[in-house]
């Protein structure tokens, strides 16, 4: 999967028309809410980090970021914790 940065403000821009203020503020509300589920992530244990992944995955979707959903996705199965997992969520997330 290749990464797509214009992909949040295109699904954005579909949704709330040609507002760019908008636009920066809904991505910013997106990735403060993606940051909070890595922190709930980084101190989950068993089915807590399955369930905050999945959080994470679904707000992926919601913004149409399918690198992130992936790796939420990916993040689901792993091991709660796992230190590679969460630096690649970290990253996908500073991206935006």
């Amino acid at each position: 999967m290749v990464y797509d940065p214009g992909a949040i403000d295109a699904t954005l821009a579909a949704a709330v028309g040609d507002e760019p203020r908008l636009i920066a503020e809904l991505r910013g509300a997106f990735v403060d809410s993606a940051r909070r589920v890595l922190a709930v992530m980084e101190a989950a244990e068993g089915e807590q980090w399955t369930a905050a992944a999945f959080r994470l995955k679904g707000l992926a979707a919601s913004f149409g970021a399918v690198r992130l959903m992936a790796l939420a996705a990916e993040a689901a199965a792993a091991p709660p914790g796992e230190q590679a997992t969460l630096r690649k969520l970290h990253r996908a997330v500073d991206r935006f």
